[in-house]
């Protein structure tokens, strides 16, 4: 039988709350969010915190919106939260691509983004996803908050700079016009973890490479991010013979380990062949970002069925943008009551 070993369980009602719990019992405190990761290690005994912090009770911290020329995903948004999101599909393809193939339903349904991160699994979909994207996160402690960036997020596997009194509240991506981006993985089976997986973000002007973002998971990639691929492609154009060669040399600099999964070999040409579709892919959704006259006939005659509603939940016609999920409060004043009301 799996049993964890004792722990002692706090409930935080503010994110001022949970920070002060994390100061008084630290290092021995962990964040409780999912725990689709946290509890089974705890069970295997991998991980034996001496105080659970649960914060599923900051509901303001569960959000997915739109702030000037960013889009903000609160912590405690769950995967299925940013699946069903109008507003992360609209502008990064990439995140609705990898919660398709991130574990099940129940995980998805109750995972979080942010425990995702901070679990930093070197197999986790999101971490490249998020470097892709070249997004940055909010991390709060008892000095105040501080930006990262997602490149800079994880510091080896299971580790991140998130210190033993502070806590993730927040992922910012910057939206750039122009931009495509895909997710490819393959594994074992479906909901599985990656045997490899690949995302690229592209922009482009005209048919030549404006910037380009490209992580990969599970291939040994350094910060989970393909750089010497990324240099190669700026300010050339988008065309096969140059997707390809950012293949090649991808698979060249990851450093992929050989297990259960797959010889190191093979992993090493999965990195390149995923690296190449998937650019592949982000190119023609930037391609499609560009085309002006049918994105307009699009918007302007939507297909819809009959008495469907005119616009998807969660988007405000009015410009606030926010898809809200749960309570909408602040987390950080007041705090809240444990559970919704019945």
């Amino acid at each position: 039988m799996q049993v964890p070993a004792h722990v002692e369980y706090e409930k935080a009602t503010s994110v001022e709350h949970a920070l002060a719990l994390l100061s008084r019992y630290a290092p021995g405190a962990r964040v409780l969010a999912g725990g689709h990761s946290l509890i089974p290690m705890m069970k295997l005994r991998l991980a034996q915190p001496e105080v659970l912090v649960d914060i599923n009770g900051l509901y303001g911290l569960r959000y997915i919106e739109r702030a000037g020329d960013e889009l903000r995903i609160g912590a405690l948004a769950r995967h299925a939260d940013l699946l069903s999101a109008p507003l992360a599909g609209e502008h990064f393809a990439i995140l609705h691509d990898a919660e398709r193939v991130i574990a099940d339903p129940i995980v998805r349904n109750w995972g979080t983004i942010g425990g995702s991160l901070c679990q930093a699994d070197p197999s986790e979909d999101l971490s490249a996803a998020f470097a892709a994207l070249k997004g940055s996160m909010i991390v709060h402690g008892p000095d105040g908050s501080r930006e990262v960036p997602a490149r800079a997020f994880h510091t080896g596997p299971y580790e991140t700079v998130v210190g033993p009194a502070e806590m993730l509240t927040e992922i910012k991506l910057p939206i750039k016009p122009g931009c495509g981006s895909a997710y490819l993985k393959v594994s074992r089976r479906a909901g599985d973890w990656p045997v490899g997986a690949a995302g690229a973000a592209v922009w482009l002007s005209g048919n030549v490479i404006t910037d380009v973002g490209i992580g990969l998971t599970a291939l040994g990639a350094a910060h989970f991010v393909a750089a010497e691929a990324e240099e190669y492609l700026r300010g050339r154009p988008a065309d096969d013979e140059v997707l390809a060669r950012a293949g090649e040399i991808a698979a060249q600099h990851c450093r992929p380990g050989a297990d259960q999964r797959g010889p190191v070999e093979y992993k090493r040409h999965l990195a390149g062949e995923l690296t190449t579709r998937v650019l592949h892919v982000a190119v023609s959704r930037a391609r499609w970002q560009k085309a002006p006259s049918s994105r307009a006939r699009e918007t302007a005659h939507p297909r819809r069925a009959p008495g469907a509603p005119t616009a998807p939940a969660g988007f405000a016609p009015d410009g606030k943008n926010r898809h809200h999920i749960g309570r909408e409060s602040d987390p950080f004043p007041g705090g809240h009551p444990p559970y919704p009301p019945r």
